[in-house]
């Protein structure tokens, strides 16, 4: 009895251990990824600015931080006469350029931005120790290091390209100034800005009959500093809710001027910086919400 009970144990267990050990192997089907019988209308482009910068340093030093440090920009565009617009990190990711700040309500700009650096000194070796003895708050446009003609032709079609291709707003054209002016001045007061507006199409300016009329409003009350920085918020700035003009609010001013008014950068509040922001937003904005 017990030799029959140890035969039908040895009998059974290997084929209990094959049952335990051994799986059936799954079967899968390929399914195809249809991206043309349904469509979603809920949605809109990632890229939604476009921020130019420059380097503050020359050509070798440039490649070398924006290929091997912590910062990156999805295009360079070197100061030497070639033909040549490099691409350093893809489109579809992610740059690290921008940095905290943020412009048109977004604040996490390296998300939704393509970065271009331009090869320049930004300012000139002689004036970069000009602020701190106190003398000044901010740089004067001569003070700037020029732009090679090549260099602006060269951003002018990146830029033409990208704005094209991801329906980029006018308004959403910036530098580095604009979404972090408390940190930034780049591109600078020599950056043609309007240049490439009128040569090119590019970016966002005013009409200067609009900012002149606007300047000949002699009977209008003169605006409250809350007023001008509701103002520069509805352009896209980010300024603070103070009712003075402490320096981060001065930085905003000088950011702008930078942009829009760079022959004299002062960073002082003005009856003409105040006309060609609300001519600014005269034009991409609703008219009725000045007249």
């Amino acid at each position: 009895m017990v030799k029959n009970i140890f035969l039908a144990l040895g009998l059974t267990l290997p084929l209990i251990g094959c049952v335990t050990t051994t799986s059936p192997v799954a079967t899968t089907k390929n399914y195809s990824v249809d991206s043309d019988t349904y469509q979603s209308t809920g949605k809109s482009q990632r890229i939604k600015t476009i921020v130019l910068h420059y380097t503050v340093s020359d050509n070798e030093r440039s490649i070398k931080t924006l290929t091997t440090g912590n910062v990156s920009a999805h295009y360079l565009i070197l100061d030497k006469n070639d033909d040549k617009i490099y691409n350093l990190v893809p489109e579809s990711e992610r740059a690290w350029h921008a940095g905290e700040g943020g412009f048109s309500g977004r604040t996490i700009l390296n998300d939704t931005s393509i970065g271009i650096e331009i090869v320049n000194a930004g300012i000139k070796p002689e004036y970069r120790d000009a602020l701190k003895n106190g003398d000044m708050d901010y740089h004067p446009y001569e003070h700037y290091v020029a732009f090679d003609g090549l260099q602006i032709k060269k951003v002018a079609q990146l830029v033409q390209d990208i704005a094209r291709r991801y329906d980029i707003s006018p308004k959403n054209i910036i530098g580095h100034a604009d979404m972090a002016p408390s940190r930034k001045i780049d591109p600078g007061a020599k950056f043609p800005w309007e240049r490439l507006y009128f040569d090119y199409g590019i970016g966002a300016w005013y009409n200067e009959a609009d900012k002149q009329e606007i300047m000949n409003r002699r009977t209008l009350v003169a605006p409250s500093v809350q007023e001008i920085k509701q103002a520069f918020r509805k352009y896209g700035y980010q300024i603070n809710n103070s009712d003075e003009w402490d320096k981060p609010s001065r930085d905003v001013i000088y950011a702008f001027q930078l942009h829009f008014r760079p022959q004299q950068p002062t960073g002082n509040m003005d009856s003409e910086t105040y006309a060609i922001l609300q001519a600014l937003n005269m034009k991409y904005a609703s008219r009725d919400d000045f007249y």
